[in-house]
């Protein structure tokens, strides 16, 4: 880990190797991180990362283990009082960026999760999805969230462990929802920071041909993962009535999703770790109860 003083951290970057140049773009910006100590590990996710700037490292998986469980191989293998998560073909174009969001971390000590500001890289407005809150406003505007857009994050690395890391299971879409939901329910908060940015092309989760099934599976098993008994019927169905809304004219993306709605409740979504009742108070309080 070169020595820059400051704070350590972790980075994961998760790769399938198939853009090289934004790759290259995203790990040049973490390394010219200042007042920082970084150790970098690019992880191959059925790949093998290979001419690696000096002081980063490759972590080559043999076949695609999933977004989650790649980005926790990755956790794993790397050292520092925080992680920070970085999509291949995101970058942080301030030198200062994790100095700021360790500086935030450091003067509110309950927040327990960072997501920046994503922007394109042009002029092209972000969607609104990547303002990870109900009411969208102003994407300057900082908030409690209680979700995360994965492409950029950071966490002391402490917060990360006791909420058990991403969700393996998951393979796929919702798991940054399950970590601001187990970051939540240590007692702190997950924030959107409208002050920090990060760089991100603007894409469609629609592009991923198992985008319908792995949406409506994943709701299904988030909820069966991680909340109280007596919520997951008012979740799930919440989420389905809203899906109807959306889609209703759109048969084609609505066979899929119930085929993945079927299938988050006749698969084993995994270890349940079911949030308490404090904690939906707390959520419900800042202004997103667990249901919705």
């Amino acid at each position: 880990m070169p020595d820059r003083g400051g704070s350590t951290v972790g980075v994961v970057v998760l790769t399938q190797g198939s853009r090289p140049a934004e790759l290259a773009a995203g790990i040049a910006s973490v390394l010219a991180q200042e007042a920082v100590s970084v150790d970098v590990v690019v992880v191959g996710n059925g790949w093998d990362p290979v001419d690696l700037p000096m002081g980063v490292r490759g972590l080559a998986i043999p076949e695609n283990v999933g977004i989650p469980a790649g980005r926790n191989r990755g956790a794993a293998a790397v050292a520092g009082e925080y992680v920070f998560f970085l999509d291949d073909d995101a970058r942080v174009p301030d030198p200062h960026f994790l100095a700021d969001a360790i500086a935030l971390l450091e003067q509110h000590p309950d927040i327990g999760l960072v997501q920046p500001r994503l922007e394109g890289p042009g002029d092209e407005e972000p969607p609104a999805r990547w303002i990870p809150r109900m009411r969208k406003g102003d994407r300057h505007h900082s908030s409690n969230v209680f979700s995360c857009l994965e492409a950029a994050v950071i966490l002391p690395r402490s917060v990360f462990d006791r909420a058990g890391g991403w969700g393996d299971e998951f393979f796929y879409a919702h798991e940054g929802i399950e970590l601001a939901w187990r970051v939540w329910d240590q007692g702190k908060r997950a924030w959107y920071a409208g002050e920090l940015l990060a760089v991100h092309p603007i894409v469609h989760p629609t592009r991923h041909a198992e985008y319908y099934r792995m949406n409506a599976r994943n709701r299904v098993w988030l909820a069966r993962r991680n909340l109280p008994v007596l919520l997951i019927p008012v979740y799930v169905g919440s989420w389905t009535a809203v899906t109807l809304l959306r889609w209703w004219r759109h048969p084609s993306a609505l066979a899929p999703w119930f085929g993945g709605w079927l299938e988050g409740w006749r698969s084993s979504p995994g270890q349940r770790r079911p949030m308490s009742w404090r904690t939906v108070a707390r959520m419900a309080r800042a202004g997103r109860p667990p249901v919705v």
